[in-house]
């Protein structure tokens, strides 16, 4: 059982409340599109070193990492938060409040998240709390989009099997994510001839071909392993030059995603027949990865569960909703390929996310920043 928060922590977090809201709000305003996170971890680096915090670095990845007592220890926590955005801008955001709603876009993926353990990260260096293993805390880089985790994997491999537990707080506390969804993300480009729509009649038109790729990679009937899900889509498609060109040069986004192993591997062998039986119908298909995302690996069940249970309690201290478990595709995705035991969940309650309506319920986050703290701070001695 996690141990209940003291009357101290509790009276750190009432103090708190109007501080998570302002420091969050100051966040939303520093733009952080995957990839291009440097002014929010410059932001977050100096934070942290006002506060008292030593040792502080930002990574090759822009992470920003804060190892708390972790010299000459082999059974590292890693706790994390995604610093950056879904969204491209890199003009900032403002929050809007209209009662209990605040609105912006990235608010609570995962900004939210981020000012929760930032701010709890303060309350450990203000009391000297002692870890009996050491705890790293990463603001991280990459977990959206093109991302491609890459924040995440630079933490598995910079500390690699130190690592005993890892979680990341992203999303709400009505849900635990405790499996991992792998994807494969591609862009592909295909090109003909083309010409003049009347005087070159009867060449081959790229938009055309593509189209005809499409419709073969939507007739496959997706592979299943016990109670498996298994997805694909085509995203974005662009190309052509006007409406009386043969099209020369198209180009589409594909992903596949599955929670197992056997059928993303499967997806991969159909998606590679489908583009090499229409290189035979075009001058060329260049196919480039985009994102590549694991599955699950062989993960101790006791100690997976054992990780699960612990958020399980956490969040019971302070919410008693249903809280679901389920697969997707987060950070964890790296540390789970690895047999890294490792879970997902979060501290507010919101609407919207990746779009640009994005908001979150403010009295949620009293509830969630309590159920951070007692998972985090029972760590501690």
């Amino acid at each position: 059982m996690v141990k209940p928060l003291s009357d101290h922590a509790k009276q750190y977090l009432a103090d708190h409340e109007q501080f998570i809201k302002d420091l969050l709000f100051e966040m939303c305003g520093i733009p952080a599109p995957s990839n291009h996170e440097e002014l929010r971890a410059e932001f977050i680096k100096k934070w942290l070193e006002d506060k008292g915090a030593e040792g502080v670095y930002i990574d090759p990845a822009l992470n920003v990492v804060f190892p708390y007592q972790c010299e000459g220890k082999n059974d590292l926590l890693v706790i994390m938060a995604h610093t950056d955005t879904v969204f491209p801008d890199m003009t900032p955001f403002t929050v809007k409040v209209d009662g209990n709603v605040a609105a912006c876009p990235g608010i609570g993926d995962d900004t939210t998240n981020v000012a929760i353990l930032l701010t709890l990260i303060k309350y450990v260096l203000e009391n000297k709390l002692t870890a009996p293993k050491g705890v790293l805390f990463v603001l991280n880089a990459g977990e959206e989009g093109l991302g491609n985790l890459k924040g995440s994997r630079q933490i598995v491999k910079d500390f690699g099997d130190r690592i005993g537990e890892f979680v990341s707080l992203d999303g709400s506390y009505t849900g635990i994510c405790n499996e991992a969804v792998g994807s494969m993300r591609y862009k592909v480009e295909l090109t003909t001839e083309g010409g003049h729509s009347y005087g070159a009649f009867g060449n081959r038109n790229a938009i055309q071909r593509l189209a005809a790729v499409i419709e073969k990679l939507y007739k496959i009937e997706v592979p299943h392993d016990g109670n498996s899900k298994t997805t694909y889509n085509v995203g974005m498609i662009s190309g052509g030059t006007s409406v009386n060109t043969i099209a020369q040069q198209v180009e589409m986004l594909y992903e596949y995603r599955s929670d197992s192993r056997k059928c993303l591997q499967q997806m991969g062998e159909w998606f590679n027949e489908i583009i090499d039986e229409a290189r035979k119908d075009c001058i060329a298909i260049n196919v480039t990865v985009l994102g590549e995302r694991p599955c699950t690996g062989d993960v101790d069940k006791a100690r997976q569960d054992a990780l699960l249970q612990r958020a399980k309690d956490a969040i019971a201290t302070a919410y008693d909703g249903e809280v679901r478990t389920y697969p997707g595709s987060t950070d964890c995705n790296i540390p789970l390929s690895l047999g890294i035991p490792a879970v997902c969940f979060g501290g507010y309650i919101g609407k919207g996310a990746h779009t640009r309506e994005e908001h979150i319920f403010l009295d949620s986050l009293p509830v969630g920043t309590e159920i951070v703290a007692a998972f985090l701070l029972d760590y501690f001695a």
